[in-house]
């Protein structure tokens, strides 16, 4: 791995996951990482009127993108129960504030039966891991989703770097995130990488670029 984040590490200093996790949700919101995976579901939820389903979030954070999916799936008459996984004690708390059933455990093995719930996103946590890891951490998204995975990460960018350093000055966001911000960029994927990896766990999807500097893979999971 490239360096060192500090949302590699379950045991970090909580004060910087507390800051972390606060800026993520600011970059979530304005660099396109929620409405990545947002509409990447939305064709889901129009055709499923009246559903009910459950929704794991694997490395929640504090749950930001499953609060926008379940308000995005409300206004298509779709109810989501939603639950979260992470590795990081402060995260998960965080989760749980925020109202997510949170489960502190490691996604490479899921707690978590075979198809026992309906949808599973990813979101900007497979660049923390080795290929290898990663790969074993989609098998296992696979194995337990009934209806879809959504894989969402950084497509590896120049500009994406050069352009989240200036933001964060602006933003005024921690010296933290900004280092991570640009190391995240640094560890993500070509559209090439990213489909390899995914084919590494056994799964077919297509990759599609989203702004700002996304990759996207969404699938069914084959019975």
């Amino acid at each position: 791995m490239i360096g060192a984040e500090v949302l590699d590490d379950p045991g970090a200093d909580p004060a910087l996951v507390q800051a972390e996790l606060r800026d993520l949700r600011r970059i979530n919101t304005l660099f396109g990482g929620t409405r990545a995976v947002v509409q990447a579901l939305v064709p889901l939820f129009r055709t499923s009127r009246g559903a009910r389903w459950t929704l794991l979030d694997v490395g929640t954070g504090s749950g930001d993108i499953p609060l926008a999916l379940h308000r995005a799936a409300a206004a298509y008459g779709v109810t989501l129960t939603l639950l979260g996984l992470e590795r990081i004690p402060v995260a998960a708390g965080a989760a749980r504030a925020a109202g997510l059933a949170a489960v502190l455990a490691d996604g490479g093995a899921l707690p978590f039966a075979d198809r026992s719930v309906d949808i599973v996103i990813a979101s900007q946590v497979l660049h923390h891991f080795p290929a290898e890891v990663a790969a074993r951490w989609i098998a296992g998204f696979d194995r337990v989703a009934r209806r879809a995975v959504v894989l969402a990460d950084l497509r590896r960018s120049l500009a994406a770097m050069a352009g989240l350093w200036l933001a964060s000055l602006a933003l005024g966001l921690h010296p933290a995130t900004r280092h991570d911000g640009v190391l995240s960029l640094r560890r993500g994927y070509s559209v090439a990488e990213f489909a390899s990896l995914i084919g590494r766990a056994g799964v077919h999807a297509a990759v599609r670029r989203r702004p700002i500097a996304r990759l996207v893979a969404t699938w069914t999971p084959v019975p």
